[in-house]
């Protein structure tokens, strides 16, 4: 149960009314990062209308349940399929987001012929909080096992007893989906993703142009958007005692990020509302796991997590525009057994949010053959 305080909310609204705004720059747009025309209404609103009782209640309101992994807690929500032989499947959020990106969608994978497709195709739907995002608290140890594809192995088939199941992530949830059927290929049906691990030590001689062309939109992506990247990457720690101390600064941190990634058009509005921002925000800031949320990155980065050199599970990629990147097939194969390969018309970064029609039923039809 979340549960917070009225001293807690009061102390939120003070530090976002006095805020200490930094002096603005002649510059117009989002140049150089978040707009603060758009960063204060967010604020004020936040301050003075969003009504996190809400949201509390309907997070409370969900299938949650607490499962004890070799001695740590991991946060699930479980949504039961419609259908009798519904296909267990475990989806995975990636960053700055959280499992409650992932609700509405599991909703819709669950009961499928309330959105006009057939019980047939339903999934019984394990959304569980990464550690150190949200409701479930940070692995213990950087370097010690289990990492994170093992505690959901560990979850799936040995706490709820799924024999076979299957797996779906975007972003950082693709590396822990990847992962996953890496190491146990005999319990992964499939996988689902938006996003691939690229080759250990590919070949140069062997990259065709296309992965080229791939490969340089890659290098200048992270020369211009990068910077978050190599920071969370590298001194994580320093961020996140501003991001844990200011309410302001942490939604700039992650605001940039809804409007940069998803496919919006620049009008943040146009996919999400104040409040699912708001509240993703608020769910960050009340369990202040913004600086646990960085983990990963810096873990990867540093060596302690896993590498994927092959996985031999059927595997899905479905590719939105709007997204960070958009790997040709042959390139995917290099490293996963691709057997569906789809580029979306629509969509960005957060497509279960975005655009969870398309997603639901690429998944669906995917998952349809391996049932």
């Amino acid at each position: 149960m979340v549960a917070v305080t009225e001293a807690e909310l009061e102390d939120l609204r003070y530090r976002l009314l006095h805020t200490r705004w930094p002096t603005p720059w002649p510059l117009d747009g989002r140049e150089a990062g978040t707009d603060a025309g758009e960063l204060r209404r967010l604020v004020n609103y936040w301050a003075t209308e969003y009504d996190w009782r809400v949201h509390e209640t309907a997070i409370n309101a969900l299938p949650s349940h607490l499962a004890d992994i070799d001695g740590t807690p991991v946060h699930y929500l479980r949504f039961e399929g419609e259908h009798p032989d519904a296909l267990p499947i475990v989806l995975t959020n990636g960053w700055p987001s959280s499992f409650l990106e992932l609700t509405a969608f599991a909703r819709r994978l669950a009961a499928p012929s309330r959105h006009g497709g057939r019980a047939a195709d339903a999934f019984t739907v394990i959304v569980p909080s990464l550690p150190g995002f949200g409701l479930s608290p940070q692995r213990p140890s950087l370097s010690e096992p289990p990492q994170t594809h093992e505690i959901w192995h560990r979850l799936m088939h040995d706490a709820l007893g799924f024999a076979r199941y299957a797996a779906h992530g975007g972003d950082l949830g693709a590396g822990v989906t990847s992962r996953l059927a890496e190491a146990h290929p005999d319990a992964l049906v499939g996988i689902h993703l938006t996003a691939v691990a690229g080759p250990v030590a590919p070949d140069a001689a062997t990259v065709t142009p296309q992965e080229q062309e791939y490969l340089d939109s890659v290098a200048a992506w992270s020369a211009q958007e990068g910077g978050y990247l190599h920071q969370q990457s590298t001194r994580p720690a320093t961020l996140s005692y501003g991001l844990a101390d200011s309410a302001t600064g942490l939604l700039a941190w992650i605001l940039e990020k809804y409007r940069a990634w998803s496919d919006c058009g620049g009008d943040l509005s146009s996919r999400f509302s104040d409040d699912f921002l708001l509240t993703q925000a608020s769910l960050y800031w009340f369990t202040r796991t913004i600086s646990t949320s960085f983990r990963p990155y810096y873990e990867y980065a540093q060596g302690l997590t896993r590498r994927v050199e092959r996985v031999d599970v059927p595997t899905a990629l479905a590719l939105f525009p709007a997204d960070l990147t958009h790997p040709p097939r042959s390139w995917a194969e290099r490293t996963y057994n691709i057997t569906r390969y789809t580029r979306m018309p629509r969509g960005g970064h957060f497509p279960a949010h975005e655009e969870p029609e398309l997603l639901a039923h690429d998944i669906t039809e995917f998952f349809r053959a391996h049932r």
